[in-house]
């Protein structure tokens, strides 16, 4: 899923400098899961911006929103009512969400709430770890189900590297695992370890959707 956290308070009232009246618009989706920007969140950073700006001597209205999803125009549409009045937009889906509100309502500015970092996967209650980069290129076949772009600190293709520790923590970050290490463990678990010994060229970044612009078009699904 997708990983955010709240920008700095700060940071959101500075976006917010001199607007009147706000629509602030939650996801119900990844953020949601990630305690940045569901309802909850939403009902919480409310009474927070109302304060910090009569704080200012500057009052605002903030009204609030959460919708299903940021991302699908089905859902972004349900805020063609609730966007007539208002000053400006915050978000506090993923910068997807960002951007999907910006293009329906181009007569508004629309500002980020949170930053949006990883995709990750939770481990447990209140720890998201980063699972994937997004490259466009997977290798998690050859790679026993470990991503090294994601996982490794040096993002390498061929590993272990020479600075594994010996408990097989990464040697940039000693609370991490080593990413190659796991990826031995698991070739030597299946009797495949002479599958890593062949050597991986440089990453492929051709199609990423980092790489630049880029439309993913599936035709069986345009029906």
């Amino acid at each position: 899923m997708i990983f955010s956290e709240w920008k700095p308070l700060d940071e959101i009232v500075r976006q917010l400098d001199g607007r009147k009246k706000v629509l602030l618009v939650g996801c119900a989706t990844c953020v949601a899961e990630c305690a940045a920007g569901g309802e909850r969140e939403v009902e919480t950073l409310a009474p927070l911006l109302s304060l910090a700006f009569r704080e200012k001597g500057q009052p605002i209205e903030i009204v609030t929103c959460t919708l299903e999803k940021q991302c699908e125009w089905e859902f972004v549409e349900e805020l063609s009512g609730k966007a007539t009045g208002v000053d400006a937009l915050l978000s506090l889906a993923c910068g997807i969400g960002v951007q999907a509100l910006a293009e329906r309502f181009p007569e508004l500015p629309t500002y980020p709430g949170v930053n949006t970092s990883a995709l990750t996967i939770r481990e447990e209650a209140g720890i998201w770890a980063s699972r994937c980069a997004a490259c466009g290129d997977c290798v998690l076949g050859e790679t026993f189900g470990y991503c090294p772009m994601a996982r490794c600190a040096k993002s390498l293709m061929n590993g272990p590297c020479g600075g594994t520790r010996e408990n097989g923590k990464c040697e940039i970050n000693e609370t991490l695992d080593c990413v190659w290490n796991l990826i031995v463990e698991r070739a030597e678990l299946r009797g495949e370890l002479e599958s890593l010994g062949r050597v991986r060229g440089p990453k492929s970044w051709s199609n990423s959707r980092h790489g630049g612009p880029k439309r993913v078009i599936r035709e069986d699904l345009r029906a």
